[in-house]
């Protein structure tokens, strides 16, 4: 039996298994959106709304403050915008926010 490599045994895996491929890329939003808060929002802030999960294309953030509740709604087309842009396919089509 020859070897093959792990990277490829993924991919197969992956193709294989959409529930497992669907994980990996709700995985992807979640740091895609870390990303996208602190640029679009700064550090100071955009440190302060956690990304907790993506399902039926909205995603959850948690925030430390209604202030920055309220800034992520104000901003949020700019914001779902930059995670699909990052993403390169949209994958996002709302936030819902928890303060």
């Amino acid at each position: 039996m020859p070897f093959i490599q792990i990277g490829d045994a993924l991919n197969d895996k992956m193709k294989s298994k959409k529930p497992l491929e669907k994980q990996l890329q709700a995985t992807q939003v979640v740091e895609l959106a870390e990303a996208a808060f602190v640029e679009l929002l700064g550090e100071e802030l955009g440190s302060h709304a956690k990304p907790q999960f993506l399902k039926n294309r909205t995603l959850t953030v948690t925030c430390t403050s209604s202030t920055l509740a309220q800034e992520i709604r104000l901003r949020q087309k700019e914001i779902v915008e930059k995670i699909n842009e990052k993403l390169g396919k949209n994958e996002v089509d709302r936030i819902r926010y928890l303060s």
